[in-house]
């Protein structure tokens, strides 16, 4: 009987340390505070680990403070949101709406005050190393037994360089549109997207220990320029990310990404290392006309509000389900991986 006893206890101590058979993180990017928010409430009902907001989160588009956080206040108190907040951790990053204007960057003259407002309303902690930098880049760490998924919340508006208005000098293929351009892409390598400082602490990010890694970005990363904005804007702040994350042989490395008021799935080759996906998100309550060409998309688009779901199932080489699923709760786009184990220290 006493062999029986402690037999039983070591299984239950087992049981309660074992890594959890799957993880859920939900994300989702476009939603405007004046309207009803019936994704949030969907989302929340699939009991996630995790939801991220991926920018424009509010349409604030102010240079007034005061209406910024009159705006923030709205959508925090839409039973929605809160039906949200109290099923799950929320994490977020911002894009331009809710930076404060529209396609704005480094020059935005009220970013530090709008940085203010974005991190009380998402009640980032007073010590808080994202209260201590400037922008809002911050890392967090998700822990599953005795797996880790690193969540990467990148900054794309604080250290950001104009964007070139599209010209028509411009040497680009403009009769492969049907819709105007708005931008053309940067050629000189002094324009930037992320900042020095920025770049310094992905690098550093990368290189730390885990099993998946969630790169989290208010524009596009994977897709093709499209006169739009996105990393293709930026061809070589593009290629500085993939270089870094071959280099830093991170592994197992997607990105979430928003902005559009489309959802789909793209990929983009790295030799040297594992395709990247980038999994585009945005349509709370917004929505867009049309998709861009995208020579990259391998799953969409999905023109209907919706939000993204990430299913990671620990088995010895991580299965990643990333799936977009409209407001009628049907999944739309589903396409899973195996990863790489990641090696780890």
């Amino acid at each position: 009987m006493r062999f029986c006893s402690i037999l039983l206890l070591l299984l239950l101590l087992l049981s309660c340390t074992r890594t959890p058979k799957e993880t859920r993180i939900a994300f989702g990017s476009c939603g405007h505070e004046d309207e009803p928010q019936p994704i949030l409430a969907l989302a929340a009902s699939y009991r996630p680990d995790l939801f991220i907001f991926l920018g424009d989160n509010i349409y604030g588009d102010t240079d007034n403070m005061d209406t910024l956080r009159a705006k923030y206040q709205r959508w925090g108190a839409k039973p929605e949101y809160r039906q949200l907040d109290s099923a799950t951790q929320i994490l977020a990053t911002w894009d331009d709406h809710d930076f404060g204007r529209n396609d704005a960057g480094k020059h935005y003259p009220h970013k530090e005050a709008a940085k203010q407002l974005f991190l009380d309303h998402f009640k980032e902690p007073a010590n808080s190393a994202r209260r201590q930098h400037p922008g809002i880049y911050h890392a967090e760490y998700i822990k599953q037994g005795d797996r880790v998924i690193q969540v990467l919340l990148l900054d794309v508006r604080t250290f950001r360089s104009n964007l070139l208005a599209y010209d028509t000098s411009a040497v680009l293929p403009r009769k492969k549109y049907f819709y105007p351009l708005d931008y053309k892409p940067h050629t000189s390598t002094d324009s930037t997207l992320l900042g020095t400082e920025q770049w310094n602490w992905l690098s550093a990010e990368l290189k730390k220990p885990a099993d998946i890694r969630l790169i989290c970005s208010g524009s596009q990363f994977a897709i093709e320029y499209n006169g739009y904005e996105a990393w293709a804007n930026f061809p070589h702040e593009q290629q500085r990310m993939l270089d870094l994350i071959r280099t830093t042989e991170a592994k197992d490395v997607y990105f979430l990404t928003g902005d559009v008021h489309y959802g789909e799935i793209s990929r983009i080759e790295n030799p040297g290392s594992d395709p990247i996906y980038d999994i585009t998100s945005s349509g709370i309550t917004s929505t867009w006309d049309f998709p861009t060409p995208n020579k990259n998309r391998i799953e969409g688009p999905v023109m209907d509000n919706h939000f993204g779901l990430l299913t990671i199932k620990w088995e010895k080489k991580p299965v990643v389900k990333m799936e977009i699923i409209d407001k009628t709760n049907n999944v739309r786009v589903e396409y899973t991986t195996i990863r790489q184990k990641t090696n780890r220290p």
